[in-house]
């Protein structure tokens, strides 16, 4: 867990366009990016920039967590709810969730 604290603290540093963001909004992004990243699917260029876009909130979702004092269990538990809640709202082809998911991808950082 540390490890990836360490690297959460890293890509946080190095990330111009995410600036401050609230636990919630960590979450939410995380649960939307993750939710994205399953529906695409890894084998295109488009779902390999997902999986990095998902990694990385999930990554600052925790680094979040453990600023704010919340338990890593309710952090996952946390996430995951909002991955169930994205994969229904994506599949809907809700237009507010698309928007969504791009604010938080414009935030992402580049990983490679």
């Amino acid at each position: 867990m540390l490890v990836l604290l360490t690297i959460a603290s890293l890509l946080l540093q190095h990330a111009p366009n995410v600036g401050l963001v609230s636990y919630e909004e960590a979450v939410r992004c995380a649960g939307l990016t993750q939710a994205a990243s399953e529906l695409e699917g890894g084998e295109s260029a488009e779902g390999r920039r997902l999986y990095d876009a998902a990694l990385f909130w999930s990554l600052a979702a925790m680094q979040a967590a453990t600023a704010a004092g919340k338990p890593s269990r309710a952090a996952e538990a946390d996430q995951t709810r909002a991955r169930i809640e994205a994969v229904r709202r994506l599949n809907a082809d809700a237009s507010e969730a698309r928007a969504a998911l791009q604010r938080c991808r414009q935030k992402t950082p580049d990983l490679n």
